[in-house]
């Protein structure tokens, strides 16, 4: 990614949407016009909460969210969400290297 020069306000976060399946499990491929829209994400950008919420979520994170939550922006050809934290569903776990 190049150079992101946006910082979001208040509570909100922007989310670099992952890519949506293009084959199931059983091997076949999916059409791009029967794709669901992704659910899944990386957190690119991080507000500075306000008094009442801190902030949970920070860069990298891998997020889950609704799929209509947030609002598309286009940066340098490049297509995000911008949404508040609350808007979040789940922060999935990185698994721990064992030492």
């Amino acid at each position: 990614m190049s150079k992101f020069n946006l910082k979001p306000l208040a509570d909100r976060v922007i989310i670099e949407p992952m890519a949506a399946e293009t084959k199931t499990a059983s091997g076949i491929y999916i059409p791009d016009t029967a794709q669901e829209k992704p659910q899944r994400g990386k957190i690119v950008a991080v507000g500075s909460g306000t008094k009442d919420e801190e902030m949970k979520v920070k860069v990298g994170d891998i997020v889950l969210y609704g799929k209509y939550a947030g609002n598309e922006v286009v940066v340098q050809n490049e297509t995000y969400l911008i949404m508040r934290q609350s808007d979040l569903l789940a922060i999935e776990e990185q698994p721990t290297k064992n030492k």
